[in-house]
């Protein structure tokens, strides 16, 4: 059994979906499951119509009819007969997103985001397993939702492990090929959850583990894993061969190539993890596996935008001690905060974070009750792994440094 996952990039249009299907003719299908990913940007317009259900009841209709319309474009490119059953299928779908936000009363964002969002990847898995049927691939269309099984922990769920051993088990036909989504799971009461921003390599980590999988491939549009985001860093090198522990250690800083709780139920059973370009399905890649090591260890260079510089220190100069930090992590834990990086000295405490949920406020005003704090909002947080000072040198290079740590390993800075 392998296990395949195609992100958004993959899959933005019809050209992407019939590229998916060219992919998988081209490396063979046999014993497969396949994990995708909502199309494109849909994941985005999908948020902008739950903050729309919230905030601007008036642009509600509207933000929807653009996904709408974004999908029927693809499907009027990828189906020539207009009567075909895909059409229908999609509309229902469509229809049951519309019902949700009409009779939903709930005030929770986090529940109704995972009631809205997760309708990206099932009409993308829809329209491919549709049309990959069409073209003569036949597979198995499979609901995600009925076989991870998770908490409530709405937006970022946590995986009921035995649970979900069993309905994969017994619910995936491994002689098939199955089609799925990415990113989405169900509670006790059958709502939908979702695994956390960019959680499809999870979902592929999951099947991966509960179905002994050979191996799984993440397809993206690069040619692997490479030592920085070509996005924001020249010349980025390809690394053909990583071990888990290094690949875990990427993921934790915020390499975007692999999601961070892909990798652990994949060591666990020593599952090899390939990441491949699906512009060019027959090159080597990148292998993720054990006992393999990143040589020559060149810096790896990471990069989290959009972050928040928390310093705190006492009111009174008293030392911030053991009893002070416990309630500091305790309100980020309240805050659903992401810590990223800390610094403390005698009298101060320093905290890069990812305000994921909006929190920032709210956590702020709790913090001034007990301490001085001075927040600095925007600020980018770059790692480099296997640094040298030439490399530190070249990213503080026009930058204002507010936070430096360094280990022997990894460098971490926060620059404005």
């Amino acid at each position: 059994m392998q296990i395949f996952k195609f992100g958004g990039a993959s899959v933005k249009d019809a050209k992407g979906v019939k590229n998916l299907a060219t992919v998988l003719k081209t490396v063979g299908f046999k014993n497969t499951l396949v994990v995708v990913s909502a199309m494109g940007k849909v994941t985005n317009a999908l948020e902008v119509v739950v903050s729309n259900y919230f905030e601007k009841k008036g642009e509600l209709q509207s933000s929807i009819q653009d996904v709408i319309k974004f999908h029927n474009d693809i499907l009027f490119d990828l189906f020539e007969n207009e009567s075909h059953p895909i059409f229908k299928k999609v509309k229902l779908l469509f229809d049951e997103l519309n019902s949700f936000l009409k009779s939903s009363k709930s005030p929770n964002y986090s529940f109704v985001y995972d009631q809205v969002v997760g309708y990206g990847e099932l009409v993308s898995t829809t329209i491919i397993s549709d049309y990959l049927n069409t073209i003569g691939i036949k597979n198995n269309w499979l609901d995600a939702r009925d076989v991870i099984k998770t908490d409530d922990y709405y937006r970022r769920a946590n995986v009921n492990w035995e649970i979900t051993q069993n309905a994969i088990s017994k619910k995936v036909d491994t002689s098939v090929l199955n089609i799925t989504q990415g990113f989405l799971g169900s509670d006790a009461n059958n709502f939908s959850t979702t695994l956390g921003r960019e959680g499809s390599d999870y979902t592929a980590a999951i099947f991966a583990y509960c179905l002994n999988a050979q191996s799984v491939t993440i397809w993206k549009d690069v040619p692997g894993v490479l030592n920085a985001d070509p996005r924001h860093f020249e010349n980025a090198q390809l690394l053909h061969n990583i071990s888990y522990r290094e690949a875990i250690e990427l993921a934790f800083y915020g390499a975007s190539v692999i999601h961070p709780k892909t990798l652990q139920p994949l060591q666990q059973k020593e599952i090899p993890l390939l990441v491949k370009s699906f512009l060019n399905p027959e090159n080597s890649g990148t292998t993720v596996g054990k006992g393999v090591t990143l040589n020559p260890k060149i810096p790896c260079f990471i990069v989290k935008k959009e972050q928040v510089l928390i310093s705190l220190s006492s009111l009174d100069f008293s030392y911030i001690v053991e009893e002070n930090i416990s309630e500091i992590f305790s309100l980020l834990h309240q805050h659903k905060m992401k810590v990223d990086v800390i610094q403390n000295s005698a009298i101060s405490f320093s905290v890069c974070v990812d305000n994921i949920y909006n929190n920032l406020e709210k956590l702020l005003q709790q913090l001034k009750a007990k301490f001085s704090v001075t927040c600095h909002n925007n600020v980018s947080l770059y790692t480099i792994r296997h640094y040298n000072q030439s490399s530190i040198k070249e990213l503080e290079q026009d930058k204002t440094v507010l936070l430096k740590q360094l280990t022997q390993e990894t460098v971490q800075i926060v620059t404005k």
